[in-house]
């Protein structure tokens, strides 16, 4: 602990605030989740300098009004002007032999590192109110440099962008777009004369725009630049990470990935909105015998959960679902993770680091030192991983992860294949579930229809003498005119007994398995799921038919 006061309770000594507005800032904070001096700036309870002279008092750096200073111009001179502007951050003196930089963020200190590089000379950040620096940096650099290079929309290599320049709105507004309407990933996609941008909604790409061609080079700089990737790589590919703020303020952690094609770099930005309600099991559309099955399953003491399937099926969402039901006070539950999707208050959450060598094995057996009850490990890569979390398993842990197979008993060949030995798969694991998320029918526009003869075939449904009513998709503006709104898994657990061990000791072949577990375990296929889904009015025959079609 450092010892150094709170912004809260400085601005309370210095009469600044009284103790209500202080509480009323910390609700505002905590519901919007925003910085205090950010809530009370929004309610207005202060100056904005006032705050921030007791913010950089509490975070222990130096304050500076760079709106008050007279920057000469070789210290401006020190660091290139796009940097910046890039990072709205202002060298403003130079003293002692360091150069102290203006930033508006106690956190954003990492800008030290990168302009002492550029600058070759020590640098220390100072603290600066946001309006203050903004204007200051807009004084410094020429505010109408700024918007002549950004006027007609395009920004020249090297160009000035203020801070309402096109570029920076129009990724601001595709980024909250893709909010507002449920995305869960964005793609941007260079042709040969056009930019074509998607939008990933309930599992499916959906165009939303056509951008100029123009508009490549300054809008792929400017996420890159976003991510903390190297704008001048443009072989390579490329992997970041963009901490976002959305237009409700709401903190989105954006996974970026670069990859360089014949027509210029295609971007996909997966959206993780860490504050988003996490779903329970029933929300999932985990419901009836397979519900209580798992239910008993959570409640064992020690032993390997699997859930399986493709890249998107919502593993990690049904993890986090057990997980928010097993977190008490008297249990220590540990994660490792890449990336961490969601924050969960009372949970320790580890975030996989490749490039440091912090690898799921690494995390895993630094885990088994920490003492816990439950682990998370978010997924089961390779032989090292697998064998550690196979010896939690028997040691008294009960361990949750997920593998890429298509159903439940296709895990258990597949951690043969890995190289864990049979009878340790065996002893250690309690249960494999294999899950998709299917379209749900939008609920103002879904229309019922009787079921033709070829329909119930393809179903497995025996004809009812009254016929069988399905429901099909419509469209109206509620889902877009998709006929869908919304998703819900189909599941097929797959509960390890005396019968099933034998075979895993046995090493049979996964139809073998499966026929086992449906048989004797109780079963149901994902497909057979499906149609339970699909009978009830949930999605469509042909929805079901596309998600299964390769399970």
């Amino acid at each position: 602990m450092s010892g150094r006061p709170t912004l809260d309770s400085l601005l309370l000594e210095s009469g600044a605030l009284r103790p209500e507005q202080v509480e009323q800032a910390n609700q505002l904070a905590r519901s919007k989740s925003l910085p205090l001096e950010r809530a009370i700036l929004t309610l207005r309870l202060a100056d904005e300098e006032v705050v921030y002279t007791a913010l950089a008092k509490a975070s222990g750096m130096p304050f500076a009004n760079p709106a008050k200073a007279k920057i000469a111009p070789e210290v401006l001179g020190k660091v290139p002007k796009d940097q910046i502007q890039q990072n709205q951050a202002l060298p403003i003196l130079i003293k002692d032999g360091r150069l102290y930089v203006a930033v508006d963020d106690p956190l954003k200190t990492y800008v030290a590192d990168h302009f002492s590089f550029l600058a070759g000379m020590e640098v220390r950040c100072a603290l600066a109110p946001p309006g203050a620096l903004k204007e200051a940096i807009r004084k410094a650099l020429g505010g109408g440099e700024s918007r002549a290079a950004t006027a007609a929309g395009t920004a020249k290599p090297g160009a000035v962008e203020d801070a309402d320049a096109p570029i920076i709105r129009l990724v601001q507004k595709t980024v909250d777009e893709a909010l507002a309407g449920r995305a869960s990933d964005i793609h941007v996609e260079p042709f040969e004369s056009r930019i074509r941008v998607r939008y990933r909604i309930d599992g499916v790409l959906r165009e939303k725009t056509s951008l100029d061609k123009a508009l490549l080079g300054p809008l792929t700089s400017r996420i890159k630049i976003m991510a903390a990737m190297d704008i001048a790589e443009k072989r390579k590919p490329q992997d970041g990470r963009i901490e976002f703020r959305s237009a409700e303020g709401r903190a989105i952690d954006i996974r970026t990935s670069v990859l360089p094609g014949n027509h210029g770099e295609t971007i996909v930005m997966r959206l993780l909105d860490k504050e988003r309600n996490l779903l329970s099991l029933e929300d999932l559309g985990f419901v009836g015998e397979d519900h209580d099955r798992f239910q008993r399953i959570l409640k064992r003491p020690n032993g390997i959960f699997l859930v399986t399937g493709p890249t998107g099926s919502g593993k990690t969402t049904t993890l986090y679902a057990a997980l928010r039901q097993l977190n008490r006070p008297d249990v220590k539950i540990i994660t490792a993770e890449d990336p961490v999707e969601f924050d969960i208050a009372g949970i320790n959450q580890c975030q996989v680091k490749a490039g440091i060598g912090l690898s799921f094995a690494r995390i895993l057996r630094a885990m088994l030192r920490q003492a816990p009850n439950i682990i998370l490990v978010g997924e089961i890569r390779d032989r090292e991983t697998a064998e550690i979390a196979v010896q939690a398993a028997l040691t008294g842990h009960l361990v949750f992860s997920t593998l890429h197979t298509n159903d439940a008993p296709s895990a258990i060949t597949r951690l043969v294949d890995i190289g864990v030995k049979p009878f340790l798969v065996a002893a250690a694991v309690q249960a494999v579930m294999a899950q998709r998320l299917l379209r749900v029918l939008c609920p103002k526009c879904k229309e019922p229809y009787q079921a033709s003869t070829a329909e119930l075939r393809t179903l497995g449904v025996t004809e009812a003498p009254g016929g069988v009513r399905l429901h099909r998709a419509v469209g109206c503006d509620a889902c877009e005119q998709s006929g869908y709104r919304g998703r819900k898994g189909i599941f097929e657990l797959m509960e390890m007994d005396t019968t099933l061990r034998d075979l895993t000791f046995r090493q049979e072949p996964t139809l073998r398995l499966a026929e086992a577990a449906r048989t004797a375990g109780g079963m149901h296929t994902l497909f057979e799921d499906g149609v339970r889904k699909v009978l009830g009015g949930t999605t469509t025959a042909e929805e079901l038919l596309r998600v299964t079609a390769s399970a």
